[in-house]
């Protein structure tokens, strides 16, 4: 059986994040992606990855419109793993927190919320004022996981796609999804 996982790009700095969770689960048979692109996580590609909506649509199994409040993942009976944002602005993290289903991001989260699946947010922004670390308090108070990309130095990265393959990689882990040479596995710290 395909098992689904929900994948939204907003408009924070790192669209890389769900870029990379796209192309870790394009060679999974048993994994679909479902792809929802705000215009400001469209816009964001294009600065920092050179990419255009449809180069990034391409790279997803199913791609929504972000202001179809009826496709499919805006639905409690749509059957999915659940849904992770990657970069998730501040906007969308507030949003969320506050039951606001006003485009196809924030739809499906309600979702996810409503139906207890999981619900992983890579909210990116700082330094983080009040308002941000409240909603914040409020998603994980709703069931959500709040996992800001934060780079694990003791990994010893040499390089920026380091960084990024190591949060991309302990987010999939929050799902199951199979992944290999993303993350190196904590060994313990050896004598």
């Amino acid at each position: 059986m395909t098992k689904r996982l929900v994948i939204a790009i907003t408009g924070a700095s790192g669209a890389i994040y769900g870029v990379r969770m796209l192309q870790a689960l394009a060679p999974l048979d048993d994994w679909e992606s479902h792809l929802v692109l705000s215009p400001s996580g469209a816009l964001t590609a294009t600065h920092e990855l050179d990419l255009r909506k449809g180069q990034i649509e391409a790279m997803a199994d199913v791609v929504h419109n972000v202001k179809d409040i009826g496709a499919t993942i805006a639905s409690g009976s749509f059957q999915c793993e659940g849904m992770v944002i990657a970069p998730c602005s501040m906007r969308t993290l507030a949003a969320v927190a506050h039951g606001l289903a006003d485009n196809l991001v924030t739809r499906a989260a309600d979702v996810m919320l409503k139906e207890r699946r999981r619900l992983v947010l890579l909210a990116r922004e700082t330094p983080l004022n009040l308002a941000h670390l409240r909603n914040m308090t409020a998603v994980t108070e709703l069931g959500g996981i709040v996992c800001p990309p934060v780079p694990a130095f003791y990994q010893h990265p040499q390089s920026i796609e380091d960084i990024v393959a190591h949060t991309v990689g302990r987010t999939l882990d929050l799902f199951g999804v199979p992944h290999e040479g993303l993350v190196r596995r904590w060994q313990g710290i050896t004598a």
